[in-house]
């Protein structure tokens, strides 16, 4: 029986590698024979079957078990009677030509189980399957089975239930529900590509991403209207210097360069191309490695926009067919503070306080109704009158805003005085652009930390280190207090290396650093990989007496790990300290003075025959001898 079971095991293996094999190939596929998907899956399922006939346990001449009926029940349910029916004929005619007594009653089972994954997929409506009707469906292979094979002739003659019953119908039942797992996950990941793509090709704005050297890399299908190309990758590959006059491409070139150069994101950036006015935010692209790798890019034309408020400076007369047309909301007070217009879109972007914004309304009543709905977020309501009165007295100003409101949308609320003292406000909803922006500095900051830490032992690597010692440094210096450093190095550790190899060497790191941040515990101190063995541990307001505790400590919690070192004169794996101390105006004439310092006392501390601490206070020293 347990040679049954491994047989079983192995048919399953084949099964679910095939059905893994179709949605690997899947969206290839389906981009390849549009709309023929139903087929393909048919035509896969109908090859695992045979697949699965010729893996089969044989049980008796002529009479097969194997885990064919799997993908026959997935072809029904996910491809209906189309794909049902070319996989089922492909494993009918396989097992007709194998033949054997068993033949029609394997036809017979072929065609049930067949048939119940078809009606699973008509019961369903055209609804999507999920995880709990292909368990179902599993489930309902392993009963079908057992009756075929308890009903069947052929098989109830010579007891077949019996004797392979329960490996038959639970590992079909199995079969069914894994390569049905693996078929929703497909969907599932497909589903969410298209969603991307399409948000993408069919946003309103300009979107686009492009390389190092600001060439196109991806468009969407604004863009490509925009300079009227035909397709996507007619753009790929181009610069602005394709597209544009040279002056103008230089203007923006330079601009996306510097961006990249400097990391930091272009937003809302005025361009005028193709006669339109244009409003651009450009972000860089980092990769794992913190380099910047291209800028991906969102434009918004403005032409209309702007050609209305011109209109509006020129003539009031255009305002009522001026506002109707706008996208964003749009206000006038007036020099008292008196609503004189606005548009439905200016209501409807504030939904507690919309009430409110009605022709007549003086902002203090707006704001105070803002107030009393909690509509916008970050507002001092334990203070409320003041905050009310200075956002008052702040309307007659240029000014630009961001606020977010208690559904989580976001708006830019732009306001511009008029010559005449008429207070203009415009609200854009910015929710996607801020969501955009928030994702991208989480992402930036992640990459940041991960630049700043030593992937090994997990504590801050050498370039943080160097930030945090220039910060410190200039921090004592300004407030002449003592800032320490211990430089650490273990004795021996290439010995250590050859003798027990990387894997322990790394261990042996790990603990190390372990047992630095005990020794060093408070917020301010700084543990951080020098490099190779080297370690350094930066003590800002400490004294050389408090470092040397640190490093004693540092030495006593190193020692009780008793890490074994053959190849060293102490028995165990030990360390060398140079301490070196200063007081801030030291610092402030020479700063790097610290680490050479130190360096040199680590450097006496191993000629004078290692695992010691030496401590420097300027040109002073002592030297403490530790216990091995």
């Amino acid at each position: 029986m347990n040679g049954i079971w491994g047989q079983f095991v192995g048919n399953l293996a084949f099964v679910s590698l095939a059905i893994s094999l179709w949605a690997q190939l899947s969206i290839w596929l389906r981009r390849r024979f549009v709309g023929h998907e139903k087929l393909l899956f048919g035509l896969v399922a109908g090859v695992a079957s045979i697949g699965s006939i010729l893996l089969a346990v044989e049980f008796g001449p002529g009479i097969h078990m194997d885990l064919r009926f799997a993908p026959l029940a997935l072809a029904g349910m996910f491809g209906g009677p189309i794909a049902a029916a070319l996989s089922a004929s492909l494993a009918i005619l396989f097992r007709a030509a194998i033949g054997g007594v068993s033949t029609i009653d394997g036809v017979v089972a072929i065609i049930v189980v067949t048939g119940m994954g078809v009606s699973v997929n008509l019961l369903m409506k055209k609804r999507s399957p999920t995880l709990p009707h292909v368990v179902i469906l599993g489930a309902a292979v392993g009963t079908l089975l057992i009756v075929l094979m308890a009903v069947l002739p052929t098989l109830s003659k010579v007891h077949a239930l019996a004797a392979l019953g329960l490996p038959m119908a639970a590992m079909n039942c199995a079969a069914t529900i894994v390569c049905g797992f693996i078929v929703l996950t497909t969907q599932h990941l497909e589903l969410e590509r298209r969603m991307l793509e399409t948000a993408f090709s069919q946003s309103p704005d300009y979107l686009y991403v492009k390389d190092r050297d600001s060439r196109f890399v991806t468009v969407n299908e604004n863009m490509i209207r925009l300079y009227r190309m035909r397709t996507t990758a007619e753009m790929v590959g181009l610069s602005d210097f394709d597209l544009h006059p040279r002056p103008l491409a230089e203007e923006l070139y330079h601009r996306e360069q510097e961006a990249m150069r400097t990391g930091v994101p272009l937003i809302d950036s005025l361009e005028h191309i193709e006669g339109r006015d244009l409003l651009a935010s450009k972000v860089p692209l980092r990769d794992k490695a913190g380099r910047v790798i291209g800028l991906a890019g969102v434009t918004r034309d403005i032409t209309e926009r702007t050609a209305l408020e011109r209109e509006l400076r020129e003539s009031k007369n255009l305002l009522s067919h001026a506002m109707a047309g706008m996208s964003d909301g749009f206000a006038m007070f007036n020099r008292d503070g008196y609503l004189l217009f606005c548009n439905d879109q200016y209501r409807n972007a504030f939904p507690l306080s919309g009430s409110a914004r009605v022709i007549g309304a003086h902002i203090s009543d707006i704001v105070r109704c803002v107030a009393e709905t909690r509509e916008r977020l970050n507002v001092p309501y334990e203070s409320v009158d003041e905050w009310i009165n200075e956002a008052t007295s702040t309307l007659h100003r240029n000014k630009d805003e961001e606020v977010q409101h208690q559904n989580g949308d976001w708006h830019s609320i732009r306001t511009r005085l008029a010559p005449d003292g008429t207070a203009m406000v415009v609200v854009s909803d910015i929710t996607v652009m801020k969501q955009a922006e928030m994702a991208l500095r989480l992402s930036a900051e992640q990459l940041k930390n991960l630049a700043e830490t030593d992937g090994l032992t997990g504590i801050v690597n050498r370039r943080a280190f160097d930030e945090a010692f220039v910060r410190e440094a200039a921090k004592c210096a300004r407030s002449n207090t003592p800032l320490s450093l211990l430089m650490i190095d273990i004795d021996r550790f290439k010995a250590y290396n050859d003798t027990y190899g990387h894997p322990a060497g790394d261990q042996c790191l790990r603990l190390v650093s372990k047992c630095l941040l005990n020794s060093a515990q408070r917020p301010t101190d700084i543990v951080a990989r020098y490099g190779g063995e080297e370690f350094v541990v930066l003590l800002p307001d400490t004294d050389d007496k408090a470092a040397a505790i640190v490093a004693e400590k540092f030495a006593r919690l190193l020692g009780e790990e008793k890490i074994l070192h053959a190849q060293s004169e102490f028995g165990s794996v030990t360390a060398s300290i140079g301490i070196a101390s200063a007081l801030g105006h030291v610092l402030q004439a020479e700063p790097n003075c610290l680490l050479s310092e130190a360096d040199a006392a680590l450097y006496e501390a191993k000629m004078l025959g290692r695992n010691r601490i030496l401590s420097r206070v300027l040109a002073d020293a002592a030297d403490i001898k530790l216990a091995g």
